[in-house]
């Protein structure tokens, strides 16, 4: 745009074409009663600001994917560091638990996870195949389900509620026992 101001050319260009030195032409197809609304109401030579000024504003306001996975990231690491700490003040013995006072349930993801916890406050222990016959299922499915409420256990309260031990305990070798330290049988 080209102004003649006391008989000197001087050119000045719009604020977009000082933030955008390269524009790029964008085809909306919007509703016909969008588009009357949006004549009735902005002048047509303002009509591109008008719509460059609402993409920007709704821009801002959707955070962008790389923020929210730096975020993500973020508080992973501070929650990895919270179950760190918790676990040096279990091993101080700073923060301890009232025996009986953890629930197993919370670990629970769903009913499979609920009836292999009941079977082992009922009977103190159980191996893998056991749990197997018990729930009609596969072994390894259940070894997976009690590795993996170990590790939220372990995450969570700094020691694990259940334990795997090799030899034999009760009568039974390589089973998977509850933690008397935690939870009162």
């Amino acid at each position: 745009m080209t102004e003649v101001m006391g008989g000197c050319h001087y050119s000045r260009r719009t604020r977009w074409e000082i933030v955008m030195d390269e524009l790029t032409v964008v085809s909306v197809k919007i509703p016909k009663e969008t588009f009357r609304e949006l004549a009735l109401r902005i002048p047509e030579g303002e009509r591109d600001d008008f719509i460059r000024d609402a993409i920007l504003e709704k821009l801002q306001r959707i955070p962008r994917p790389d923020k929210i996975l730096e975020l993500e990231k973020k508080i992973n690491k501070l929650e990895a560091d919270l179950s760190e700490i918790k676990k040096y003040l279990v091993e101080l013995e700073v923060l301890t638990y009232e025996r009986g006072k953890v629930n197993l349930h919370t670990f629970c993801a769903d009913d499979v996870d609920h009836k292999i916890v009941d079977y082992l406050l009922h009977y103190k222990g159980a191996t893998t195949p056991e749990l197997a016959h018990l729930l009609g299922t596969n072994r390894w499915l259940i070894l997976n389900r009690l590795r993996r409420i170990q590790r939220l256990s372990k995450r969570q309260l700094g020691k694990s509620i259940i334990e795997y031990y090799p030899g034999g305990r009760s009568g039974k070798r390589k089973a998977w026992w509850v933690s008397e330290e935690l939870v009162e049988i």
